[in-house]
Parts: C-alpha cells; structure tokens; sequence
C-alpha cells in the first residue's frame, strides 16, 4: 500500500510539468503496480496484512484490487483522444481517476465495515465528477441525480445497522461473528443487503445504471462496469459472512427476486436500441448470478462470484470500450444505424467477436467456469431455480449474437462509407489487454481440473 502513496505522489509532480507525461505516467504507474499486486494470486500466505491489520487483502479481495488498477489504466489509455477533445482538463480527469482508484483498492482492503462503508460512498463523489464533467450529452445532470439518489438513500440502512452492530458488540471488523448478538431478522437482512443491491444492481434497482452508462465517457463506462459494480458483490460476501445472515427469510425472497430478474433483464435487452444501453442491461443479467451464489452459502459459490466479478470486470469494460469506438466511427449508436462494421472497420469487429464471445461464456474463457460454479451452487440451493438459470444462459448467448451481428453485419451507412479514422494500435492493445487474462485463466483452470 505504501508504493500506492509513492505511485500517487510521482504521478502528481509529473503532472504539474507535462500533461502528456501525466498521462503516460499514470499508465505506466499502473503496470507497475498490477504487476506487484500479481504476486498475491502466487503467494502462499493465505493473509496479508499491514498497519495493525487495518489493510487487509485475503483471497476475496486480491483479485479485485488487480482488477481495480488494470481497468483504471487501460480506462485512461482508452480516453485519450476523447478528453484531448474536451474543453476540461486532461489533469483533472487523471486526477479524478488516481483517486478514485485510491479508493477503490482501499475500500477492497479494509478490514472494518466501517471503513469500508466510508470508502463505498466516497467512490460516488469521482465518478459523479466524470460523469458530468466530461459526458456527452446534458441528460448527464439527471444520470448523475439518479446515481446519487439510488446509491445514498439505499445506504443508510447500512449504516444504520453498521452503528448498532458496533454498539452491541463493540467491534465491526470483517473477522468478528455478531450472530450470537442479534439473529438473521429478515429487518438486519434488508437493512445489510439494501446498499448492494442497488450497487450490483438487481432488476428493480437498476434504473440508475443505464442512465449512467449512456450519459458516461468511455472511461467512467469501464470504471462503471469493471469495478464498482463489483462492490456490490464484494460487500454481500463480507457482511453476510460476518453477521451471519443466510437463513433469513428474506434471503429466499431476494434470491427469487435476483433470478427472475435476471431473465427479466435479459430479454429487455432484445428492446435497446442503444449499444450501451444493451451492454448494461447484460450487467443486470450477470450480477443476478453472483447475488445467486452469494446467498448460496457455498464454497462453490463464494469461489464462482469471485470468478464471475473478474470475468465480468474485464468483459464488460470491454465492451464499453468497443461501444465507444463505434461511436467513433458511425456518430451514432443506434442499433438500426450502426451497420457494417466488419467491412468498415476489421479490427473492431475482430475485437467485437472476441468480446461478445467471451460474454456468452464460450470455451475456454474465466466467464464459462464462472457462470458452472455459479450455476452448480443455485441448483444446489433449490432445483426450482433450474428453469431461470438456463433461461439465462440461454439468452446471455442469445444477445451477444444479436449485438455482434447487428453492428458487424449488413450494409454501412452512406455516410461512413468514405472511410473511418480510427486508432487501430490502441484497440489491439486494450482489447488484448482485457481478452488475454479471461483467456489464460480459463486455460489455467481448464488444465488443473
């Protein structure tokens, strides 16, 4: 953690001198650091930890801090020519993003609820920024409205029961088990699940996210997706784990809530018009999932959402980005418009198929073994929940053929067809960037089962 410090202070004193310098430097800074935090997937102490405990990365955080600073660099690297345009600073958006990764990798290593709770707001506070300092359209003002007012009001609850657990037992540490102390009421339930239901989100929560997603730079779209839908997940485990709640009934109403939604969001997908709008309505599909092997409480299932959350973070930021180059292109992302693409533009769509291969779960991809434990730990909950998790796959596989084959087949618009300008080297790069460990883990697993 201290080389986060000293990462953050050598980026900020080259930023005063070079804007580009900045740019690179924090890339660069971010290589350095994914590289460091790889050695924590090879290292055999199951806990790490440093200044008296209070930074803590076990094997439920590690691979979402790597995640955090590989989508918060490859978001940079990505926007490049996007803020160049802008009539904001550059400085300001790569000083909105350290920060916000900052906190990102401190609300995954805290090992107090109460400090987690205070990073999990604080994350609001950058995003909010980058939304509405460098998004397209002046419909950013209500996104923005819309996050902060799902997110905060869904939190208090927690922070209500985050005040009682500490009172009655003195301690919110993520180790301490409180369940002697007040039982799984299905009131401490809502009240412990509300805050990351919303953040996952859920269908019925979810009204913020496409709203976000449309009105974001590429980069708060990637940062949106990759990681801070993943504190969702991250919280459900942590404190459900610690206050013990999963044989509350409110546990099963939730669950079927999460699965039918699910479906639900799935086939709304097939009504979007917009590439974006599509891509995180698929969100919605896929955290359904994790919620699922949360409230599982098994081994299988704690083991898939990690899986799925890191799959999804690298797939879906993926996606985003190669939405954001098609808009390069066509100035539009309209379905109905964007048409051609694997004659106009053979890269983007090479990166396009891969992307929408890897997000129906194909062979030998992270998200396919995800998606099996995922699915082994709901039927092993309740056999009902059968019919909503193949439903799922099903049309998870469905609406990534129907995006890869709207946007890469028919014919290109007449005013596309003079030829397009786009930075060729830089989509290999991200793309292969985000495909290759999706690929290699899978592989990985593949070869040790």
């Amino acid at each position: 953690m201290f080389s986060l410090f000293i990462m953050s202070m050598i980026v900020g004193v080259v930023g005063v001198f070079s804007e580009a310098l900045l740019w690179w430097g924090f890339v660069w800074g971010c290589v350095v650091m994914f590289i460091s935090s790889l050695e924590m997937w090879f290292s055999p102490v199951g806990l790490v930890g440093c200044w008296g405990q209070m930074l803590v990365v076990d094997s439920c955080s590690f691979g979402l801090v790597s995640l955090t600073i590989l989508v918060s660099s490859l978001s940079v690297l990505a926007s490049v020519r996007d803020i160049r345009k802008s009539m904001n600073s550059g400085v300001g958006f790569v000083a909105l993003v350290l920060i916000l990764t900052l906190v990102l990798i401190f609300c995954f290593s805290f090992s107090s609820l109460l400090n987690f709770y205070i990073m999990f707001e604080f994350s609001l506070i950058p995003i909010l920024l980058i939304i509405l300092g460098w998004g397209y359209q002046p419909e950013r003002l209500q996104a923005g409205k819309y996050m902060m007012l799902y997110t905060v009001s869904a939190s208090l609850p927690l922070l209500v029961l985050i005040l009682v657990v500490l009172v009655e037992g003195g301690s919110v540490f993520w180790g301490w088990n409180c369940r002697g102390n007040f039982g799984a009421g299905w009131l401490i339930t809502l009240c412990a699940s509300l805050a990351f239901l919303v953040k996952l989100p859920i269908y019925g929560f979810h009204l913020w996210l496409p709203k976000a997603h449309v009105e974001a730079p590429v980069a708060g779209s990637m940062i949106l997706a990759g990681v801070l839908l993943k504190l969702g997940g991250y919280g459900l485990i942590r404190v459900f784990c610690a206050l013990s709640l999963f044989s509350s009934l409110a546990v099963t109403s939730v669950f079927c809530l999460s699965l039918s939604g699910g479906v639900v969001a799935s086939m709304v997908c097939f009504a979007q018009n917009d590439v974006k709008a599509l891509v995180a309505y698929s969100s919605v599909g896929h955290m359904s999932l994790v919620l699922g092997g949360v409230f599982s409480n098994t081994d299988w299932g704690l083991l898939g959402c990690l899986l799925m959350m890191v799959a999804h973070g690298l797939c879906s930021s993926g996606m985003f980005f190669l939405a954001s180059e098609t808009y390069k292109c066509y100035n539009t992302r309209s379905l109905y418009l964007v048409k051609g693409g694997l004659v106009l533009v053979p890269g983007v769509a090479l990166c396009w198929f891969l992307m929408c291969a890897i997000n129906m779960a194909a062979p030998p991809s992270l998200n396919l073994w995800g998606e099996l434990m995922l699915g082994i730990s709901v039927l092993s909950y309740s056999v009902v929940f059968a019919g909503f998790t193949g439903a799922m796959t099903f049309l998870s596989g469905l609406y990534s053929w129907y995006i890869y084959s709207s946007t890469q087949h028919g014919q290109c618009p007449i005013w596309v067809r003079g030829g397009v300008m786009v930075e060729e080297f830089i989509n290999y790069l991200v793309s292969f960037v985000l495909v290759l460990p999706l690929g290699a883990v899978g592989l990985a697993l593949m070869a040790f089962l």
